[in-house]
């Protein structure tokens, strides 16, 4: 298919917006729900500082591999081009296929589950009436739609109301950890507060799912690599973007979680969900919660914006390809945007954010979250690239590979979860390769929709 077909999407987007995007689908629910979670577990703040900046060094050596991987193919779909290209198209359609429930769909409804938590934790009173849990669930969808709604005219309008929110987003925590540090309430002596696991089998079992939790709050550190057919000079602004995007969020994510342990001893921030609104009524009243909370909410929506954008990308690409319904490579005449893959995919997240918790789909995410890159890093190999992207990958994989094995060990039962989602995946991509072959898709043969 050629840049110029009907389904082709355009070069649009530059180094800032490209980067603005990696910022955006990174810093989600993720930093601002999971500390809490993870103190519950480790029982030491110093211990959880040190896995959040073991985290990002991990990110940034994904980050390095991808992107030599996105300047040598700069196509719409991440994983999915890579894995296919340069192994074989069963890994691409499998991972194409987490995505569409994982990868994309499950972090979505996690966010907005996440900004109607923040929202509903601004305003008390919303919940005093009916169904608390529905009502924080129909505010989730209500978000999912209305974004939906505006990534469908387009992927410039869409860009430049994704660079707005991620601006916004990124002013609020840089605020936020200036204006706590100096004016706020609280001691850097809470990091030796807590006792931490012991260096045993359990040890290293929470020490790994831990480290699993905090490399979902850092993925999306490959978000550009979704839309490199939309990247203006991709060979040099794609690699950038990921890198520029990856080490920035690092920083932030380690001066925010610094914030957290010196407003909250671990004792009261363990378990704690809404941990940024908790802090911030430690640092400066209970009144100031209410504007916090309001803050991170809209934050939130930078991430669930992003989400929008990227996961259909993916779904395009397989469609493209013949691995996917033919129909959800359509591409919208008038705006230009894979329309059809980016209402599948809200419908998907809807269906999430009505039937699961946020602890559940956290794990499961994680768990599947960490299969692929593994082996998409090892794709560099394959090119002609310097001895650090090597030295990198290798990193990158002997670590995520020890995380999920402790991990799996630690939650055996969302872990088969998420094993089985994949291997789910196999029926399928037979279903679709054997259509592809005789040139006709499932939708076409059997009239089915997409």
């Amino acid at each position: 298919m050629t840049e110029t077909s009907p389904r082709a999407l355009p070069r649009t987007l530059g180094l800032f917006p490209a980067t603005n995007l990696v910022v955006a689908n990174m810093i989600g629910a993720g930093i601002f729900t999971t500390s809490g979670l993870l103190i519950a577990e480790l029982g030491s703040p110093a211990l959880m500082i040190l896995l959040w900046i073991g985290g990002g060094i991990l990110a940034l050596c994904g980050a390095l591999c991808y992107g030599a991987l996105g300047a040598a193919m700069p196509r719409a779909g991440g994983e999915y081009v890579y894995l296919s290209e340069q192994f074989h198209p069963i890994f691409g359609f499998l991972t194409g296929w987490v995505s569409f429930f994982v990868g994309f769909s499950a972090p979505l409804a996690a966010s907005s589950l996440g900004f109607s938590e923040y929202l509903t934790r601004a305003f008390p009173d919303l919940v005093n009436w009916g169904n608390p849990d529905l009502l924080k669930r129909l505010i989730s969808v209500i978000v999912i739609v209305s974004l939906t709604s505006v990534h469908l005219r387009g992927i410039e309008f869409g860009s430049r109301v994704q660079n707005v929110l991620t601006m916004g987003k990124v002013l609020l925590i840089g605020g936020l950890v200036v204006l706590g540090f100096t004016l706020g309430s609280g001691s850097l002596g809470n990091l030796t507060s807590g006792i931490g696991p012991e260096l045993d089998r359990q040890g290293w079992k929470t020490i790994g799912l831990s480290l699993m939790w905090i490399m979902f709050a850092y993925s999306g550190w490959n978000a550009s690599v979704y839309i490199g057919s939309e990247i203006r000079r991709p060979n040099r602004n794609l690699p950038l973007s990921l890198i520029v995007g990856t080490g920035a969020v690092m920083l932030l994510y380690f001066s925010l979680n610094l914030l957290y342990v010196y407003a909250v001893e671990a004792e009261d921030m363990s378990g704690v969900i809404a941990i940024g609104g908790l802090a911030a009524s430690r640092l400066f009243g209970g009144s100031v919660e209410t504007v916090i909370s309001m803050l991170i909410a809209f934050a939130l929506l930078s991430s669930i914006s992003a989400l929008i954008i990227l996961g259909p990308r993916v779904y395009y690409a397989m469609a493209t390809d013949g691995y996917f319904f033919k129909a959800i490579a359509d591409v919208h005449p008038i705006f230009r945007v894979p329309s059809k893959a980016i209402i599948l995919q809200a419908c998907i997240a809807i269906v999430l954010v009505m039937s699961g918790t946020f602890d559940q789909i956290l794990t499961y995410m994680g768990f599947c979250l960490g299969i692929f890159p593994i082996l998409v890093v090892m794709g560099v190999f394959k090119l002609r690239v310097g001895l650090e992207y090597r030295i990198a990958a290798v990193l990158f994989a002997l670590v995520s590979l020890l995380i999920l094995v402790l991990a799996y060990f630690e939650r055996p039962v969302e872990s088969s979860i998420a094993v089985l989602t994949v291997a789910l995946g196999v029926p399928f991509y037979i279903t679709f390769a054997k259509s592809r072959n005789r040139g006709t898709a499932p939708s076409e043969r059997e009239g089915g929709q997409s």
